[in-house]
């Protein structure tokens, strides 16, 4: 019986972990989005949840490796998940700045209904370049990507989360 038991305690532990981690990223994801109010409120069952398994966890008579592994384990798998789920659930826009000496690809990131503004740049070693901005819903980005790639795989990207934006124009 005190096999069953452990198991238990371990499966327990395990998923309950998975769930007050994965509410600790979703939390810190939405504080810095500046939903402080949701961020606490999340923040508070995120809490007592881990005190409750904690407790738990560290009140057991049993002293088997199992219960700190299966600690651990729902630590590194709620962090996995928490990663997934922030990404799927907690919108936001990226904005990217493409330096490229292709002008193809504003034409195409036009045609697709996204809104690029175009500036010269100077490369390296003093080539012409262009430097594009494009405002993007974090979803769009993968569309984004493989279009630049497609055109010019020596482009070079950086995209940024914005947290403000004010007039312009991104693709819905």
């Amino acid at each position: 019986m005190g096999d069953i038991m452990l198991l238990f305690l371990c499966l327990k532990i395990f998923f309950v972990r998975i769930l007050d981690v994965s509410l600790g990223t979703l939390r810190t994801m939405i504080t810095v989005k500046g939903k402080n109010l949701y961020a606490s409120l999340i923040g508070f069952f995120e809490i007592l949840v881990w005190f409750l398994i904690v407790k738990e966890a560290l009140n057991t008579d049993n002293t088997s490796i199992w219960v700190a592994i299966s600690y651990a384990l729902g630590f590194a798998t709620g962090t996995y998940l928490g990663g997934i789920l922030s990404s799927k659930f907690i919108s936001g826009n990226l904005s990217l700045q493409i330096i490229t000496n292709k002008l193809e690809i504003v034409n195409k990131l036009r045609d697709e209904g996204y809104g690029v503004t175009v500036m010269d740049a100077l490369g390296i070693d003093d080539s012409e370049k262009y430097m594009l901005f494009v405002e993007i819903n974090k979803k769009s980005y993968e569309h984004v990507h493989n279009i630049i790639k497609q055109i010019d795989s020596k482009a070079f990207t950086v995209a940024s989360e914005t947290k403000y934006i004010q007039n312009g124009f991104i693709k819905k």
